[in-house]
């Protein structure tokens, strides 16, 4: 049964805001209910929206001791991407906005994140370790292609020659294939490119304003020619819609050329949860009691398990099974499990506004 906030070209099934953090729960109002059915009844579509956020500082650190990161750089706050687990759509309960269909129109952009990247790179006795872009939302979502902001604070870090890690499921990345080519010939940037699904019609649903597979997996082959470290990430898998295409996908990250894979399975955390189960009766009321039994299954019976390392790969039977059919893809294809080592050797603090040449 159709839930009445969903949305055609969009991911989550409902825009409820939640009430974790003591916000005012907020009412339809006439006039928005009758704006609602105009037209004959039909609803007007929902239109991107960007707000301008002027943000204090720009890098994020973190001490979680199963990320291979310390520190990230995100451009913006939600992402139009629309993907239906994405594990960040919390974040917008704390602006008073649903991490529904908010999350995936009313967008955040920070124009200022490279003058903030240049001043704290600058500061005295800055550690240099990797900076990871795109571990929240998406740093090459449509927006991108007119704000650039993204491509700003790629180029404080070719000038300063910091090490940089990518993480997006779009072939936008391509933009700043000169940037990024010139730092990942210096072993100074790697990209991971998110593969979930070679199905279009699964992921039409799943991430419905995402890129195709195909254009993605083009992006890594494309990557790989131009001498950049590149790795296919298959996160996540959903257990009942996307498992089955595990060995798939690793056998076509391979044939693009990637030099690594991976894979995480999905995570529900807070808000997360409910969106996804209203998304699961929105598109597979068939399976979505099993999907999630095998979810909770491999997260000590909760919907979400917070718990370091185990978060991230899940325990159980059913994990192990995934683990082993991986293990045995990867070995098949001749991957390892090394990560690219990038250098913090070369860094150069910022000296002044004008951009050096690599």
């Amino acid at each position: 049964m159709s839930r009445p906030d969903a949305r055609p070209g969009r991911g989550a099934p409902e825009n409820r805001t939640p009430d974790r953090f003591n916000l005012p729960l907020r009412e339809a109002d006439g006039d928005w209910l009758d704006e609602r059915e105009a037209q004959d009844g039909a609803r007007p579509p929902l239109r991107t929206t960007v707000t301008v956020e002027h943000a204090k500082t720009i890098i994020a650190y973190n001490r979680s001791p199963d990320i291979g990161f310390d520190r990230s750089i995100n451009a913006y706050r939600g992402c139009e991407h629309g993907c239906i687990y994405c594990f960040a759509r919390p974040t917008h309960a704390y602006h008073d906005l649903s991490p529904g269909l908010d999350f995936e129109t009313r967008l955040f952009a920070k124009p200022d994140a490279a003058r903030l990247l240049r001043a704290e790179l600058g500061k005295r006795g800055y550690q240099v370790r990797p900076i990871a872009i795109g571990t929240n939302t998406d740093p090459y979502q449509p927006i991108e292609a007119r704000w650039r902001i993204t491509r700003s604070v790629l180029e404080v870090l070719a000038e300063t020659r910091h090490p940089v890690t990518i993480t997006t499921k779009s072939d936008r990345v391509l933009m700043d294939l000169d940037l990024i080519q010139a730092m990942g010939r210096k072993r100074l940037a790697a990209v991971a490119l998110s593969v979930t699904s070679l199905t279009p019609e699964v992921s039409r649903t799943l991430e419905p304003r995402a890129p195709a597979a195909r254009k993605r997996l083009a992006a890594v082959k494309k990557l790989a020619e131009a001498g950049v470290p590149v790795s296919v990430a298959i996160a996540p898998v959903v257990p009942g819609i996307t498992d089955h295409e595990l060995e798939a996908i690793v056998e076509a990250a391979a044939e693009a050329g990637a030099q690594g894979v991976f894979y995480l399975p999905v995570r529900l955390p807070y808000e997360v949860a409910p969106l996804f189960r209203g998304w699961l009766d929105e598109h597979y009321p068939d399976r979505a009691a099993k999907v999630m039994a095998i979810i909770r299954e491999m997260r000590g019976g909760k919907d979400n398990d917070p718990n370091w390392f185990t978060r991230m790969q899940g325990f159980g039977p059913w994990a192990e099974l995934l683990r082993a059919r991986f293990d045995r893809a990867v070995r098949k294809h001749g991957f390892d499990h090394e990560r690219t080592r990038l250098r913090t050797d070369l860094f150069e603090p910022p000296q002044g506004p004008q951009l050096r040449l690599l």
